[in-house]
């Protein structure tokens, strides 16, 4: 594979948006170069993800200059089996990269490996529309784990995964994502989509997920909000 695909990333960005209750993403200027998410975050009110990096570095070219030039601080994420030119062409439209560590991955989601939590951690699963979220107990009633799915068709997006420091390394990663698969084929999913932190891509591929390309993420120039 020489390219990741664009439809590929826009299923992941459909399902990301439902995950966050976010707007649906819409298209940047130049059509066809990516799409824009308003995320309403301080210091990230709006991220545009690449889809054609790989394909037409005159692509890319055009979105690293207009976050540069955006209103608001501005994100762009850029799935990629090519980072290094892609390190470069933002680099010359002046975007600050923020890190290129991350992956984006996809499995079968019917095949997914079950793991249980081990005692004393108990699971609460609460489902609501297209959006899964599963928690992990232990005996006091304090979260351990926790990580949101969302069903899109036939996509399941995993999204916000997190463990607290004193619970990890006893399993909860494996047994909430088994949970949250096993959510999202419940509900008809049948692949998973997600793009993983440096911390997470190691439990991800134990459990069989496939990494499908690299992901960079550069931000244009932080704009002071109005006071």
């Amino acid at each position: 594979m020489t390219k990741i695909e664009s439809e590929l990333i826009r299923r992941w960005l459909n399902g990301w948006t439902v995950a966050r209750s976010l707007p649906e993403a819409e298209p940047v200027e130049s059509a066809g170069d990516g799409l824009r998410s308003h995320c309403h975050q301080p210091g990230r009110e709006v991220e545009v993800f690449a889809l054609r990096a790989d394909e037409e570095p005159e692509s890319l070219a055009r979105l690293a200059t207009a976050v540069a030039a955006a209103r608001q601080t501005t994100w762009l994420t850029v799935p990629t089996l090519r980072p290094g030119t892609v390190e470069a062409v933002v680099g010359a439209a002046g975007l600050e990269l923020l890190r290129r560590s991350e992956w984006f991955m996809t499995t079968d989601l019917t095949a997914h490996p079950q793991h249980a939590p081990a005692a004393p951690y108990e699971r609460e699963v609460r489902t609501e529309g297209p959006v899964t979220v599963v928690s992990l107990h232990d005996s006091s009633g304090e979260v351990a784990a926790r990580g949101t799915i969302a069903v899109v068709g036939a996509d399941a997006i995993v999204d916000r995964i997190e463990t607290d420091a004193a619970h990890r390394r006893r399993g909860l990663g494996r047994a909430m994502m088994s949970a949250l698969a096993e959510a999202a084929v419940a509900q008809g999913a049948r692949t998973g989509l997600l793009i993983a932190s440096e911390e997470g891509q190691h439990l991800y591929s134990s459990l069989g997920w496939r990494h499908e390309a690299d992901v960079l993420i550069a931000r244009g120039p932080v704009v002071p909000s109005n006071r």
